[in-house]
Order: C-alpha cells, then structure tokens, then sequence
C-alpha cells in the first residue's frame, strides 16, 4: 500500500536523485527534483491546471521532481493494493506531452543509470543526442534494483507496452 500521508521518498529514490542533474546546455539530462514529493494539495492544485477540469485531484499521482519548463514526473498510483515502489512512473510535460517512462522504481533507476531523465523517456531522447551513462547512478541502480538492469530503450518500450492507455486517460480527464 502506498502511504498517502508521507512526502519522504524511500531511500532508492532518494539515493538516485541525489546530488542533482548535469543539464549541460540541453545536452544532458533535463531534471530537478524535488526535496520531497508534492504535498497532496499542490498535487491537486497543479493537475486541475494542468487538465484544466476543477473537478479531478491528483491523487493517483505522487510527484517527485520537474523539467526546466515546468513538466512534471510522478508515480502513477494505478496498482491497487501494491506499494508505491511498484507504481510506474510517468511524465506529464507542460506542452500536455504525457507518457509512462517507467513501469516501477527498479526500471527507473535503470533509465537514470542509462543517462535519461523523465522528460527525455518521455520526449523520444534519441533525437536529443541520446543517452549519457550515469557511473553513481548505476551504482544505486545495482544496490537497490540488482539483476533488473535494461537500457533506456528497454525501460521506455516496457513502460509504453504495459500501460498504452495512459495518454487516453489522461485526456480524458482534461477540459
């Protein structure tokens, strides 16, 4: 079960976004997280402007960082009875770009180990030069998500087959 109360992110997330994110001028990975996750109220109050519809609340959604423009990456809290750690992790831009990018926290330390952020997974990051290997964030990948190593295109291909209705549900809660 995910603890809805709770704004501290468990120790592999936490270790994985440690020390920040190398922008390097659009050439690198385009990510700033967050100390902790949105308080259930900022959830709400950005994902009824985000979808424009003041009748949603952003509880599915655990968000725990943004892109330089504003788009944000949360878990999806979509596996009923399962723990937050299982969740995918999806991307929601700030142009309205939407995707999963990740089916769990072990796929998405991977993707970080592989030098692709959120907004990357989500953008196709091929086409902005690709990925950047990240050694300290492979570390943590191997400490907390041992024998599930995948590339970046692994992650992202899993992430879209298992959940290739997110956009949909997503627009369809948009005004």
């Amino acid at each position: 079960m995910v603890d809805e109360e709770s704004r501290e992110f468990p120790a592999a997330l936490a270790a994985a976004l440690a020390g920040g994110f190398d922008y390097d001028d659009g050439n690198g990975v385009d990510f700033e997280p967050f100390p902790e996750f949105l308080s259930a109220a900022e959830t709400t109050e950005w994902f009824r402007s985000w979808t424009g519809n003041p009748e949603v609340d952003g509880a599915r959604f655990r968000v725990f960082g943004q892109d330089g423009s504003g788009g944000y990456a949360a878990f999806w809290l979509v596996r009923e009875g399962r723990g937050l750690s299982e969740q995918p992790v999806v991307f929601l831009g700030s142009e309205g770009e939407t995707g999963v990018v990740a089916r769990d926290l072990a796929d998405l330390l991977w993707l970080l180990a592989g030098g692709v952020g959120p907004w990357e997974a989500g953008a196709g990051y091929g086409a902005e030069g690709g990925p950047r290997p990240d050694a300290a964030r492979e570390a943590v990948a191997e400490r907390f998500a041992p024998g599930r190593r995948r590339t970046p295109d692994e992650v992202v291909a899993a992430a879209g087959a298992e959940f290739p209705g997110f956009d949909g549900h997503v627009m369809s809660l948009t005004r």
